[in-house]
């Protein structure tokens, strides 16, 4: 599956519009990593634990989208994009989407 961020795939052509697709998680830090990354938060500074868990919803959340774009038939994913909403305190939505397309290489 073709990804890309920009509005059109280099060397093909759009042939159809299917329409949005997303991926949505929502994640929490969890106890352990809560702990830690909040004991880590105090002295300032990048808090690994809570990069582990974004970089894992931002996963999860981009092979549901894939996922929901082979469902509607795509070959490709224009202006993908990433957007993180916190849910609740400790709670963050992440959720992935771009447009469905249909593509013909050029």
């Amino acid at each position: 599956m073709i990804v890309t961020t920009g509005n059109d795939v280099a060397g093909a052509e759009i042939v159809a519009y299917l329409g949005i697709v997303r991926g949505i998680v929502v994640r929490s830090t969890g106890l352990a990593r809560g702990l830690v990354g909040g004991l880590r938060s105090i002295g300032g500074g990048n808090i690994p634990e809570y990069v582990a868990v974004c970089e894992e919803a931002r996963e999860h959340a981009y092979e549901l989208m894939v996922e929901h774009a082979r469902e509607v038939g795509a070959e490709a994913v224009i202006a993908f994009r990433y957007d993180a909403t916190e849910f609740s305190q400790g709670s963050t939505e992440v959720l992935a989407y771009g447009t469905a397309v249909k593509i013909r290489q050029t």
